[in-house]
């Protein structure tokens, strides 16, 4: 066993890691072998028993089931045409005003999010759907690609959130309190960048100018649109209902969201053996990426707490005398900072078994801290030069849409994503109202 204090081999375990990923290892392997490197300098061959335990750990938990079940829901939903009909009712609904394709793309953003529960899918579809669409009516390239990746990022959020499942699972929190901690707030960054589209749009008509005459619709024209929003609509209330209403567990109610998801897909058409061998393949890619990361990050959590990592930490705040306040600005500013060089599961593994306890310890609620996790997670998918929705655009992006564009076009959706984070962090019943009320 090496004789090494804890902030070093804990400062080993992490640069290596960071060498590994910029040499373009996959996370889990990275997470992997510093885990395995430290847990044999440090403790020798026993150090290797760790992994068998973080192995048994991550999968003897029914709380996963629902993983790779929400991820199929939202992929046959994805593939069933919905978000086609989406944008064809919010045309017809919202073109006459100015800006307010953009308004409703948002809102659209809001309903997938609602039904898949990750970003890149609302951000890929829109991208593919609605982005042409605008731009041919007039839209400026900027605002439009921001507000579909800020919209597709609303994901996280607005449940059911797959990374949320994984939070819950990992900081061993409730997901229904989760579900209902995170509505409320994505509802109001929805309702923040609807109102930031229409004031740009108000002072500048030319950045998204109203429909023209021809593709005006009477009103019998609109109510009849709405029945795009009935199937979608119904099963996503029914699936959070279940879950938030306590009538089933996650697990459950993602089964009957899988088969709702089915049911909407036959009635459409859709339902077919090439939908089903794509999302079936998709699902268990997604889901097996997810599973070895889990594995490799609990690993890896072991270690370095195992370590003393969460007392280091604490003697830091004690030698500072730090505000529980500041120390939870510091938490936030980490996420924002790994948010530009790491995906959102990486920084939920490496800094939630960390910061969960201290946070805790410092009389916060931890349901609010995991929205404020949450929230950071959306900034680090527009944050340049590693977000991921800017990525999913600039693959779905016409040619005439520089990644220049793309950046620049995410700067604004951040800052009001910070003022959204500002607002939960001065007035947390933003996030614990709903909870409070469902769970008391």
């Amino acid at each position: 066993m090496a004789n090494l204090d804890p902030l070093t081999t804990t400062a080993i375990m992490f640069i290596s890691m960071i060498i590994l990923m910029a040499m373009g290892a996959p996370l889990a392997w990275a997470l992997m072998i510093s885990g395995m490197g430290s847990a044999y300098v440090m403790f020798g061959p026993g150090g290797l028993d760790f992994l068998l335990s973080s192995a048994y750990s991550t999968m003897d938990n029914f709380l996963l089931v629902a993983l790779p079940l929400f991820i199929f829901m939202g992929l046959v939903l994805e593939r069933s045409g919905i978000t086609d009909n989406l944008f064809e009712m919010i045309h017809k609904l919202m073109g006459r005003l100015p800006g307010g394709l953009g308004v409703g793309t948002i809102l659209v953003c809001a309903l997938i999010a609602a039904m898949a529960g990750v970003s890149g899918a609302a951000t890929v579809s829109l991208g593919i759907i609605a982005l042409p669409a605008m731009l041919k009516r007039g839209y400026d390239k900027r605002l439009v690609t921001g507000t579909i990746m800020a919209g597709g990022a609303l994901g996280f959020l607005i449940p059911p959130s797959v990374l949320m499942i994984v939070y819950a699972f990992l900081a061993r929190e409730s997901v229904g309190k989760l579900f209902a901690a995170g509505l409320m707030p994505g509802l109001m960054l929805a309702g923040i960048y609807m109102v930031y589209v229409l004031i740009r749009c108000r002072i500048n008509p030319a950045l998204g100018p109203a429909a023209p005459e021809e593709e005006r619709f009477t009103a019998k024209e609109k109510l009849i649109s709405l029945r795009h929003i009935i199937a979608p609509g119904l099963l996503v209330t029914t699936v959070l209902g279940c879950i938030i209403g306590g009538v089933t567990s996650p697990s459950e109610a993602s089964a009957i969201g899988a088969s709702g998801a089915m049911l909407i897909a036959g009635l459409r058409g859709r339902l077919n053996w090439d939908l089903l061998r794509y999302v079936m393949f998709s699902t268990t890619k997604i889901t097996g990426m997810l599973l070895w990361i889990a594995i490799a990050a609990v690993f890896f959590s072991k270690i370095y707490m195992g370590l003393g990592a969460g007392m280091i930490v604490s003697d830091l705040i004690d030698d500072f005398a730090l505000s529980p306040y500041v120390v939870i600005i510091i938490m936030l500013a980490s996420f924002f900072l790994l948010g530009m060089f790491l995906d959102d599961f990486a920084i939920l593994f490496i800094t939630i078994p960390l910061y969960v306890p201290i946070v805790r310890d410092l009389g916060f609620d931890t349901t609010w801290f995991a929205v404020l996790f949450i929230l950071s997670m959306q900034s680090a998918y527009l944050t340049p030069p590693f977000g991921y929705n800017l990525f999913y655009m600039r693959s779905v992006a016409p040619k005439s849409i520089t990644i220049v564009d793309i950046y620049y076009s995410a700067l604004p959706y951040v800052a009001l994503q910070i003022i959204g984070l500002a607002l939960i962090v001065a007035f947390p019943s933003i996030a614990l109202w709903l909870p409070g009320l469902l769970f008391q």
